[in-house]
């Protein structure tokens, strides 16, 4: 009995505090505070020293409210913090933002994912993945490891699968990686 009284507690805290982030973030995207990589880099700086924690948290919520690319983060992080602790940041927060929004797809289905896309895109990939469903975890590695392919479609899209969570944030940890070490090197050692 106490222990599910703090489990609904834990609950309610997380989910204010998820949609306190979502409120800030939603209202420095309509204060223009994501239109360049200048603008973003001046919003982080202005936190001083939560600068990468609020970078972290930043990268988490914009694949799970993708209303900004990933890689205008990957840039500031690596420009603000160097290669080293841009990467961190960011990996930390799209690892993070990407098994949310596995979860959030596998909690309430299809509709959140029309909700979050536009039909023409989910039919688009669904029908496309539906002929690859034989090699969808072949397909979910090579999308979270290439850049610009839709991997906030695929994250949510793969809570609608069969794959086990534990297969998602295997493929997560391995492929996610590299791309995101990429732009933060040629970020940190062009523009530093």
């Amino acid at each position: 009995m106490k222990n599910r009284f703090f489990k609904k507690i834990f609950t309610v805290l997380l989910i204010t505090l998820c949609l306190f982030f979502i409120g800030l973030l939603l209202k420095a995207y309509k204060d223009g505070k994501f239109d360049s990589v200048q603008s973003l880099q001046d919003y982080i700086a202005s936190f001083k020293l939560f600068g990468p924690v609020v970078l972290t948290v930043i990268q988490a919520l914009q694949v799970v409210v993708p209303i900004l690319p990933g890689f205008l983060g990957c840039a500031v992080g690596a420009i603000l913090f160097g290669s080293l602790g841009g990467f961190l940041c960011n990996y930390i927060g799209i690892s993070a933002g990407s098994i949310a929004a596995f979860f959030l797809a596998k909690k309430y289905g299809v509709k959140l994912v029309k909700l979050l896309f536009s039909e023409k895109k989910y039919e688009k990939w669904s029908g496309w993945i539906e002929k690859k469903k034989s090699s969808y975890d072949a397909v979910l590695f090579i999308a979270i490891l290439l850049p610009l392919f839709p991997d906030d479609f695929f994250c949510y899209f793969s809570g609608l699968t069969k794959m086990s969570a534990k297969k998602f944030i295997i493929i997560i940890l391995i492929a996610k990686p590299w791309c995101i070490l990429l732009y933060s090197l040629i970020f940190g050692i062009n523009f530093r």
